[in-house]
């Protein structure tokens, strides 16, 4: 008969000392801004948080600080959605949009420039408007990938109301 050398005692000890170590090493839940979102965007921004996927982009999702924010955030560094946000200062109805399966995505001009700079993309034809800000750390392949699996939560839960082309 083999027994686990040690009594009951040390072994407790050791494991909640490991448990302990574990838990300081998981990561800080990301902050999200707050957003001035009415009830109605509140309500259209739950149900399309609902629906994110648990994994972007091959990142897993992260816990965020404010759980009553309207926000989702995966990896690390963080890529942090943001739901009920305004549109950017520079987007205009003349701004250009990045389609990604169907939901147009302004991404300003200075990012596109520098693929290796964090970017912000608004989808800026949808209400409640939606911004994804993605670290350099996942450029350029990854905004692809990120706007394309976002794009039905958008199309399902959130208004058309201008197409962003």
């Amino acid at each position: 008969m083999s027994r686990r050398p040690g009594p009951r005692r040390v072994r407790g000890v050791a494991l909640s000392g490991l448990l302990l170590l574990l838990a300081g090493c998981a990561e800080e839940p990301v902050s999200i801004p707050s957003t001035n979102a009415g009830p109605a965007a509140r309500a259209a921004c739950e149900s399309f948080l609902a629906d994110l996927p648990r994994v972007l982009a091959g990142e897993s999702e992260r816990a965020v600080g404010d759980e009553s924010a309207l926000g989702a955030a995966w990896g690390d560094p963080a890529i942090v959605l943001t739901c009920g946000s305004e549109l950017p200062d520079d987007f205009d109805r003349f701004a250009e949009c990045v389609e990604a399966n169907g939901v147009g995505w302004f991404v300003p001009s200075d990012a596109e420039a520098d693929q290796s700079s964090t970017a912000t993309l608004t989808a800026a034809g949808y209400r409640p408007v939606v911004r994804v800000t993605v670290p350099g750390d996942y450029r350029p392949e990854g905004v692809a990938s990120i706007i394309a699996e976002l794009a039905d939560p958008v199309r399902e839960h959130l208004q058309l109301v201008d197409r962003c082309e």
